[in-house]
């Protein structure tokens, strides 16, 4: 993989200020296959799932810094890792909001299966640095009957084996609907083919928010692969509005693009039940959770 171009221009350095873009809107193709690279420069770009094809081995657990920066929301944002690499949200000490592609089951060759992988194959990394100073298991896989590729769907919770205390989260906005021309952006761990250094946190350009759907909304931002299942944050509210679903690449960071993203308050019944099972309550005990019928 090519390594990272730095942005042409410095990114904000809070949650509280993001550039908007300018860019025309283009006409969204949603891809069925896992991107595991960036674009040619002379092929079109469509939207792909912005996921890694890959994950990196982990040999060693690092213990938390004394400090964990409470204060930083940032720090709600996590690396999820497994045989693909994404991004996701702490909503809750027990709970990382993420998107479903990121932990669909693949069969040898790559292909998306109709059902979730183990949940303790899954690895979830603390802190935004080059290296996690921390790691948590997951124990169980909340996600709707339907999403395993993008689309309709594309939204999972996932219940930690633990809870942790004194980590950073971020409020789901989940009783209220995106609203259009909301300036939002993504925060994430993709890295473009053009992209530099090792792989770390990244608040990225957001913008916008132009086309509210039933199900998801899209808007300008920049978003590379490995930022799937991020926060599209509002800065206004303080809050997650979506999650980062596909988006058009060219394989510049610097670049975007118009990208799609879930919106959490068509997904109320699964946060309901995601928190009963991180409670301890069986998955069978709960009314139907997973019905992709909105």
């Amino acid at each position: 993989m090519l390594n990272r171009r730095e942005p042409r221009s410095s990114p904000p350095s809070s949650l509280g200020a993001r550039l908007s873009s300018g860019l025309p809107w283009a006409t969204v193709f949603v891809s069925t296959s896992l991107l595991v690279g960036c674009s040619q420069p002379q092929k079109r770009p469509i939207a792909t799932p912005a996921s890694h094809g890959q994950a990196e081995e982990r040999p060693f657990i690092f213990q938390p810094p004394v400090d964990l920066d409470v204060e930083n929301k940032v720090n709600a944002v996590v690396r999820i890792v497994g045989d693909v690499t994404c991004t996701g949200t702490l909503i809750a000490e027990d709970l990382v909001l993420t998107a479903h592609h990121c932990v669909s089951e693949r069969d040898a060759d790559g292909q998306v299966q109709n059902h979730d992988k183990d949940p303790e194959s899954l690895t979830i990394e603390l802190g935004g640095d080059d290296l996690p100073w921390g790691e948590v298991k997951v124990r169980a896989i909340v996600s709707p009957d339907c999403g395993y590729v993008s689309g309709e769907g594309d939204i999972a919770i996932l219940v930690l084996s633990r809870k942790l205390v004194g980590v950073p989260t971020l409020s789901p906005r989940i009783e209220e609907a995106p609203a259009a021309n909301e300036s939002i952006y993504p925060i994430g761990f993709g890295r473009c083919a053009l992209s530099r250094g090792p792989i770390h946190r990244i608040e990225r350009v957001g913008g916008p928010i132009g086309k509210v759907r039933s199900g998801d909304f899209i808007a300008v931002a920049s978003v590379c692969p490995g930022d799937s299942g991020g926060p599209a944050y509002s800065p206004n509210k303080q809050d997650v509005v979506g999650v980062v679903s596909a988006s058009v690449m060219d394989g510049d960071d610097a670049t975007a693009a118009p990208s799609i993203f879930v919106r959490l308050d068509a997904w109320r019944e699964l946060f309901s039940a995601a928190k009963e099972i991180a409670n301890g309550t069986s998955p069978s005990e709960l009314p139907p959770f997973r019905s992709c019928q909105r």
